[in-house]
Formats: C-alpha cells, structure tokens, sequence
C-alpha cells in the first residue's frame, strides 16, 4: 500500500488530471448524447454543432472547478482572469473538436450513431491531452 501512495504522491497531478479528465468527459458526453437522442438529430449540421457548444459549456465549467481546486490545486487570487484563460484555452479544443465532427460527420456523412460515437471518442481523446498541455502552459502555471 506504501508502494501505491508513494506513486501516487510521485505523479498525482497527471493522475488526478486523468480521474478529473475521465469525469469532465463524462459530463460532456452525457450533455451531448443526451441532446442528439432526445432533441437535436446528429443528421442535422446545424444541431449537431449546437449539442456539442452546450456539452462544452457544461464540461468546460465543470473542468474549471475541479481542475482549479484538485488537480493543479491553484491560489491564484485573480480568479476571473484565470477563468477567462482558461476558457479560452478550451476554446482552441472546441473548435477542433467542431472540425473533427464536421469533417467526419457532415462533410464525409458518417452520421449514424455508431460513427457519431467512434469519432466523439477519438475527439475526447485528442482534447484531454491538449487541454492538459494548455492548462499547464498558460492557466495554471506555477
């Protein structure tokens, strides 16, 4: 058990980025999959662009917290400008993420559900390793 905590302590930031990255997923996912099998329809260029600006709202806001008090454990005291920062950090990996959608399931029509979760998996992916880079390298610098 030492063993474990002792690597823990050793990358505990890049694993509590991991456990919050998993959960901020999570929540996007669950915004964006709910709005495209309930209200919006993925066929739909427009509606699909909107569930995935809704689902980064609620991702981003949720990231910022728990990103702020338990992974990179920030006392910066000029909040709004970090929560400024970092939003718009996450904007270069929303819009990518628009791009990677688009491309693949609007211009290519790869809209059936199974590709709408194949390409919303890799997109996931693609963003949690940017947005750790961005976030270290211009929000939470030390």
């Amino acid at each position: 058990m030492k063993k474990i905590w002792k690597l823990y302590h050793k990358y505990e930031e890049i694993i509590n980025y991991l456990i919050v990255g998993v959960l901020t997923t999570l929540v996007s996912l669950a915004v964006k999959y709910g709005l495209l099998f309930t209200v919006l329809k993925a066929d739909n260029a427009f509606e699909l662009q909107i569930a995935i600006i809704i689902s980064w709202i609620a991702a981003v806001s949720f990231a910022y917290v728990t990103n702020r008090i338990f992974v990179f454990k920030s006392k910066n005291k000029n909040i709004f400008k970090e929560i400024a920062i970092f939003f718009g950090a996450r904007v270069v990996t929303l819009l990518m993420e628009m791009f990677i959608m688009w491309f693949f399931i609007t211009l290519l029509k790869l809209n059936t559900d199974f590709y709408v979760l194949v390409f919303t998996f890799i997109t996931q992916v693609l963003i949690m390793v940017g947005n750790y880079i961005l976030s270290k390298l211009f929000v939470f610098k030390k």
